[in-house]
Order: structure tokens, then sequence, then C-alpha cells
């Protein structure tokens, strides 16, 4: 009896007559301590009437070291030889011992965690739950305090003053916390529910407490948390590796001790997926983190390729398109590890103890990218089903995103050589202009811009300066981009006048857009800014379609915009665009560009414009150079549009290097007018040109004064190339034809072609101007 309860004997007027070591042991008082005194002395509160009368019951007995302990007794009396009652034999037993009622079952038996403390926090009764997450028995906990029974940490001082804290207050509270226990091997979430209990007359005599085991759910709240971190912390930019490199920061250290991303090839360049899968898979790795720094453990550095044979965890999830789980002990597992060790034996001392790893491929759109692996050493729970669910959404939200970033490095790449093939390479050789050019590609997710520019030569030693700008971006807008580059060129080559050619360039881009469908039309808008420089006469005329108005550096180091009407954007239709005249001094600098230099969201268009005139007076050794200095001065560090530049420096032809000569539209005058072209020549020392000179000047001055109109003007240009112009009064422009046998004519600009370098005709204000070209030395 004294090791499954305790037994006193008490007489008629309730003094303890008898006392056995079952006792002693509940109550802490020895047999000399406790006999003699009265039963009553030994109880913290009154019996409750109901016990008294069945004789059975729980009382609260006051513990020799001062706490409460609730024993379940039952008395039985004893009678003397005259049938009067002379005493009790009183049996107690902890509550959790033999209990019979259906009330005791249910909290002896609970699956959740239950226990009851005094006001002084120490242990006054424990369900077998409540034990098991101990570790020990109710006997070894009873009386204790609660402190004692639990290690030195955070979390049992956080337990302990929650505890302390129903009693001050009275009132219930819930606690919720993630900690270990001390028969448990790894930390676990509990949902503690903590409320005080009464005595019948409403005095507070103790703490109770449930606890519900709530890991799972605590898990699952964490794991979608970390799906709601990765939506917004992987993909915030369209680049490859810094996408893998996000996802390595999302799953470490939370999730893994240990992860990597490797990848196919094609992936990281412009090449579409293999046919087919070979059997081993080759992989390049592209990040992988650690929670040890300089990650030691990996056997594999970024960049390197790895070859995964079949029976590897990441061949087979690879093949099967599943996360794949190993676990310590597995062969499979084993071989990979001793296959880790094998490659670098340096890393072998952070291997240790591992024993979880997960293998799960990054697949988008039906396709495999690579694969993502989580490694678990000091974390100490296996990788389970819902760890290998929780993976694959991971990986397939990271897998679209590097998809994403895989599509827009194709299709950047794709249109940025598409721009570049219809962009300048070498500039044509002119003398009118001396030119530097800058094209930056934007680096924004929205991708490559339509900027473009052109330089085009024109008759006369004159040239075209071009800038322009295709709403939108990728390749749709480099598209448009090269029709219009294309329609500048061919208009150029017809020699209209800047404000003429946008009008026929806007209803070109009315026509395309009017050919497309639906909302494609507004992606056409186009800006676009045309200047015609004549160095003959210094003059640039230029207008603009929507673009920003060009900078004009002097030679006297000032710098300005030049005023002009910025006009409607093209693809607008039926409004006019001004021409803008102006005579520049030789050596003045022109600067064209596009609005991605000037306009940003977060930058004021008015400062920019004049930290581009500022920066155009910086010293420079060359244009070259100056373009540098003005890009590195007006640009942010991360431009959000794409950037044309293109910079001119005027120069002039000189009085020596022009002849005119006014001609009477008589043929009589032919002859005088061909001989003083000869003797221009000699005095240029170009006495080798003077045969197929005198015939074209000849033909030329001839229909002129056939076919054209008074007033007729012969101008004899050396540049380059020697250019002989003849201009008259008629609008009329020339053509080739092919003259039959019985022809008189019809064979004169036929000759013209044969013998020059090139021919063409221009309109003028006065009428046009039918010119050639003969190759020359250069000069320049």
């Amino acid at each position: 009896m004294e090791d499954a309860s305790a037994a006193a004997i008490i007489d008629a007027r309730g003094i303890l007559t008898g006392w056995s070591e079952g006792a002693r042991r509940l109550t802490g008082y020895p047999a000399h301590e406790a006999l003699g005194r009265a039963v009553r002395e030994l109880l913290a509160e009154a019996v409750p009437p109901e016990a008294m009368s069945a004789r059975s019951g729980t009382v609260m007995v006051r513990h020799r070291d001062g706490y409460l302990v609730g024993l379940r007794v039952r008395a039985c009396a004893v009678t003397g030889p005259d049938e009067e009652a002379g005493g009790y034999v009183i049996t107690a037993a902890s509550p959790g011992r033999g209990e019979t009622s259906l009330a005791g079952r249910a909290f002896q038996q609970a699956s959740m965690s239950m226990s009851i403390f005094d006001v002084s926090q120490r242990y006054l009764r424990l369900n077998d739950a409540a034990c098991h997450v101990m570790g020990v028995s109710e006997e070894t906990l009873l009386g204790r305090h609660f402190p004692e029974t639990v290690e030195e940490a955070e979390h049992s001082r956080g337990f302990n003053w929650h505890l302390r804290h129903v009693v001050e207050t009275g009132r219930p509270l819930r606690y919720e916390s993630y900690t270990g226990a001390p028969a448990l091997n790894r930390e676990h979430a509990w949902v503690t529910e903590m409320w005080p209990v009464r005595d019948a007359a409403g005095e507070l005599v103790g703490t109770a407490l449930a606890a519900f085991d709530s890991t799972e759910q605590y898990w699952a709240r964490q794991r979608l948390a970390l799906l709601n971190e990765a939506a917004a912390a992987i993909g915030t930019t369209l680049d490859v590796v810094r996408t893998a490199e996000e996802l390595i920061g999302v799953v470490v250290p939370r999730f893994a001790d240990f992860a990597s991303v490797d990848l196919f090839d094609w992936v990281l360049g412009a090449d579409e997926a293999p046919a087919a899968a070979a059997e081993e898979i080759t992989l390049r790795r592209v990040a992988h983190g650690s929670v040890t720094e300089g990650t030691p453990e990996a056997a594999v550095h970024v960049g390197e390729i790895d070859v995964y044979p079949s029976f590897s965890p990441i061949a087979r999830a690879m093949r099967e398109g599943l996360a794949i789980v190993s676990q310590a002990g597995e062969p499979a597992f084993m071989r990979w590890v001793a296959e880790r060790n094998s490659r670098a034996p340096q890393g072998r001392p952070y291997r240790k103890g591992v024993h979880s790893m997960m293998a799960v491929p990054l697949r988008a759109r039906g396709t495999t990218l690579g694969v993502a692996v989580a490694v678990r050493v000091a974390q100490p729970d296996d990788y389970a089903a819902d760890d290998a669910v929780f993976a694959e959404e991971l990986a397939s939200r990271a897998a679209v995103c590097v998809d994403n970033a895989r599509r827009f490095a194709r299709e950047r790449t794709t249109a940025l050589a598409l721009q570049h093939s219809l962009l300048p390479r070498g500039l044509p050789g002119q003398a009118a202009v001396q030119v530097a050019h800058r094209y930056l590609p934007s680096g924004s997710a929205a991708g490559i811009g339509g900027d473009w520019f052109d330089v085009i030569p024109l008759s006369g030693s004159r040239v075209a300066l071009v800038v322009g700008d295709v709403v939108g971006h990728g390749i749709p807008s480099t598209a448009t981009m090269g029709r219009l580059v294309t329609a500048v060129r061919t208009l150029a080559d017809v020699d209209l006048p800047p404000d003429e050619l946008l009008t026929h360039l806007d209803d070109l881009v009315t026509h395309l857009a009017s050919d497309d469908q639906g909302d494609e039309v507004a992606e056409l808008g186009a800006t676009c800014l045309y200047a015609v420089y004549d160095p003959v006469t210094r003059r640039l005329n230029l207008a603009a379609a929507g673009h920003p108005a060009p900078a004009l550096v002097l030679p006297d180091g000032s710098a300005r915009l030049i005023p002009m009407s910025a006009g409607p954007p093209l693809g607008v239709g039926g409004l006019p665009f001004e021409a803008t005249e102006l005579q520049l001094p030789e050596g003045s600098v022109v600067a064209l560009y596009t609005d991605g230099l000037v306009e940003d969201r977060d930058r004021d268009v008015d400062h920019a414009t004049d930290e581009l005139c500022r920066a155009l007076t910086a010293p420079a050794d060359s244009l070259d150079a100056l373009c540098d200095t003005v890009l590195k001065a007006v640009l942010p560090e991360e431009p959000g549009d794409d950037v044309a530049l293109l910079l001119a420096r005027t120069r002039a032809l000189g009085a020596d290097q022009v002849a005119t000569w006014d001609v009477s539209p008589d043929p009589a005058e032919v002859a005088a007018t061909r001989q003083a072209a000869t003797d221009q020549l000699t005095a240029w020392g170009l006495d080798e040109t003077a045969f197929v000179t005198e015939l074209v000047v000849s033909e030329l001055v001839t229909n002129a004064i056939r076919y054209g109109a008074p007033p007729i003007q012969l101008r004899l240009i050396r540049d380059r190339t020697l250019i002989c112009e003849v201009s008259d009064g008629s609008s009329t422009s020339p053509h080739l034809r092919r003259a039959h046998q019985d022809d008189e004519g019809g064979r004169g600009l036929l000759l013209v072609a044969q013998l020059t370098q090139r021919w063409g005709s221009r309109q003028t204000t006065r009428g046009k101007t039918i010119w050639c070209e003969q190759s020359l030395a250069p000069l320049f």
C-alpha cells in the first residue's frame, strides 16, 4: 500500500494516531511530526460537504513545504466493541491514480497537455500527456516549482511569467510559443490556454492550463508566409541569375541549411531547349547559399558545370518532374553524399550531419529549366511529404520567373541585334560635319525601345541629321523603327525639305497604323527630328515631329536649345510641321538626342536640359569624349529608357571651294560656260577631271536652256567629290529614258549617269537643280 497510496488513522476527535510511509511521501511530514496533530491542520481548505457525506472525494492538503497537494481520499469508519465509531482509516492517492469519475478520467486521458499549479506556480496535478511532454512521472513533479523543472531559457521565463500573470490579474489568457520540451527531440509550436482556478468562496487557489501542440498548423502558416514572401521577393528583376539568387535567399535558412540552383546552359543563352534529354544531366550552377558563411559545403562553385548521373536524386527529379526526397540511410542518398565528398573533400566537415535532402525540378510552361536542391543539416526534422508539396509550389513560381527572365533576355538580345543592324555602323563619308554618337539600350523590364539616329549625305555636300523614337518597347517597336529608318532614307534621297519630309513620314505612319489591328495602332506612334546642314551657306534647316529641340554650342562656348516648334508626333495626321532655319558659325556643335536623355519620372525636364547644356560646354579632347561627358553628367545611374545621342560639329566650305556662274538662256553660252568650268578646274588642280566635266556641263546646261526656264546657274563644288550643279526656274524634273535609234535626243542624262559616280535632282524654292558627282582623292 505504501507504494500505491498513503494511509492514516484518526480517532473520533480527529487526531492522527496512525501514519504510513506513503502519507509521508505525499505530504512531506514524517510520522513524528504528523502523529498527535489534528487532521484539520493539514488541510488547505474545508472538505466539501459532498465528500463528507460520501466519505470520499478530492481534498486539498498543505504540503510540509507550503504548496498545495490535491489528494483523492476515502474514509472507512472503525467501530469498537460497543459498535460506536472509534475513528477512521483514511487512504489517499494522487488524483491521477485510480480515477473513477468520468471527469477525472477525461482529464487524465486528454490528448492535450493539461496541468494545474498553485498560486506559487507549483505543480498540483498533471495528466498523462503533460507527463509525456515533460518526460517524467507525475510524482516527480508534484509540489515542485515550475522553474525548477525546466532549463533556464527565455521561453521558460516567458511561460512562467504568463502563469504569474494569470494569478496577478485573475484573468485567463492565450499564449502561443515555439519552443522545445524536455522529452521531445525538437521544437514544437504550442497554443496554451491558461485560466485561474477558484474555490467555492471565489478565492483564487491555482492556475490551470491546457497546451495544444500546433506544430503542423504552425509550419503550414510558415510555409504559406514563405510563399507569400517568395511572390514578392522572387522575380524582382528580369535577370536569370538574380532570380535564382532570390530563390536561395527565400529558402535559406528557414527551409534549408543549404540550397542550390542549377540550370541548363541553353536557359542562360538565346537557344531553345534541345529536342531530347540525355541520360546524364549536365547543368551549370548559377546560385547557392548556406547558413555557413562562404558556403563551404558546396561541391560545385557558381559558374561551374556539374554532371549528375542517372542514379542521383537530382536526375530522378528532372526525369519524373516531381520533388524527390531522400533521407540518411537510403542507398541513393548515401551514394550522393559520398560522391560530393569525393569531389570536394575540403567541404566534408561541413557536410557532416547531413540527414535530408530534396531535389525539385524547375519547370515552366511544360519545359524543365533546371533543378533546385535543398539540404538540411542543423535543422532536426527530415523533409516530409508536405515539405515536398510546398517546395514544388515554390519551385513552380520561381521557374516561371526564371523563364520570364530568359524570354526577356532572348527578346532583348534579338531586338538589340535587330536595332544595331538598322543603326549606322560606319557613318558615310562627308565633309559637312564631324560626328560622334552613342546609343544606350534601356535596362528596364519594358525592354529595348525604338530609338534611332542617322547621318545621311545629301547632294551639294549637304548632310541630313536624324534622331527618332518609336513609342513602346521590344521587337515590335524595333521593327517599326526599321520601317521609319528606311522611309527617312528614301525620302531624304528625294531631297525634300525637313517639314515636307516629316509630312510624308507622318502619312506613312498613319497608313502603317491603319493596316494594323486593334490596340497595335498606338504602337506605331513616333517622334522624329530631321535637320539638313549646308556647308556652303552654313545654314541649318530643321523640323520636329513631337521631338525635343536640339542643343547648340557656339564656338564662343555658349550653349542653348534651338528655339523651334516641336510639332505633333508622327501618326497624328492632318497637322502641319514647321521648319526652322538658322546660320551657324563654323565649328558649332549641334546635339540631337532622344527624350530618354533628359526625361525621367524622377527628374525635372528643365533641370536635366540645363545640365545637358552645361555638359556640352565642358572641355573635351574630341566629340567622342564629349559624348561620354554628356552621358555621365546628365543620365541617372539606371536610365529608364533608351538613349540616343548624336553630336555634329559643323564645317564650312570656303569661297575657294565653290565657283558659281549665271548662264544666259542662249545656246551660244554653252561653250563659254564649258570653258569657264575648265579654267576653274585648272585653278583647282583638277585637270584630270576636265574631260568628263566638260561633257557633263555641256549636257546639263544645254538641257536647262532647251527645256528649263531662267534663271539658269552653274555651280562647281570641290569637296570630297567634284560636284556639278545646274539650276533653272522650271520645276519639271528630268528622268532617264532609253533613246531609240532614230531619236535625235534623250541621251544626255544617260551619258551623265554613265560618266559620274552618282546624279540626281532636287526641287528648290525657285525651280530645280540637277547635280552629279565625280570621285576625287580625299582632301580631309
